[in-house]
């Protein structure tokens, strides 16, 4: 018998990218809905995540935090749904590439601008400091990636195309990236695909109830 999946999330979190994510490899697991504040900082779950944040993926004895993590690790536990490049691809390398884009420099800029905090274009010496620049060289990057590809990695949809998609909807839609035609153009392809679509309406009904 496989070794279930059990995964932990409020609907209202980045528990949505893992849930996109679930849907693509389609293998059964189960949700364990947490709240902001008190189940999440219970001592069952900070066993599970000390940080006491959601996602977490629970498989078998496995645990996994943080949603590239736990994508990168669905796409490699079921490799049957070719989420990933396979390691003897030469796309292997853009694949982690923009997934560790996404996770550190992505994720890092937006963030701060969401606080209040963007580093000055012309200070240099505090750019270096933040690892990513500026925001506006992270998105340069990225627009310069998806220009003329729907494809992040190799000519077909992988994790990393979930993942960046994901992020760049969430803070368009939050105002923290601001829209540019690549984005929205490579959001719109992905956020259509069934899984997407299926995860977004169960997360929604969550959201509701």
């Amino acid at each position: 018998m496989a070794e279930p999946l059990v995964f932990f999330t409020n609907p209202m979190s980045r528990g949505r990218i893992v849930r996109w994510m679930l849907e693509e490899v389609d293998q059964p697991y189960s949700t364990e809905l947490l709240d902001y504040g008190t189940t999440m900082k219970s001592p069952g779950y900070l066993a599970i995540n000390p940080m006491g944040k959601v996602p977490a993926l629970k498989h078998g004895d496995t645990v996994v935090t943080e949603c590239a993590a736990i994508c990168a690790y669905l796409a490699d536990t079921f490799p049957q749904t070719q989420l990933a490049p396979a390691p003897s691809d030469r796309s292997r390398g853009a694949y982690y590439r923009w997934m560790f884009f996404g996770a550190g420099p992505l994720e890092a800029a937006v963030t701060n601008k969401s606080l209040g905090f963007e580093i000055p274009t012309d200070q240099f010496q505090l750019q270096g400091r933040a690892g990513y620049g500026t925001l506006t060289h992270v998105l340069d990057t990225l627009d310069g990636a998806l220009n003329g590809h729907d494809y992040l990695a190799g000519d077909r949809f992988s994790a990393a195309d979930l993942y960046i998609s994901a992020q760049l909807g969430w803070g368009m839609q939050f105002g923290t990236i601001e829209k540019r035609s690549n984005f929205e153009r490579f959001v719109a392809l992905h956020r259509g695909r069934p899984a997407a679509i299926k995860a977004t309406e169960i997360d929604d009904q969550l959201v509701k109830k």
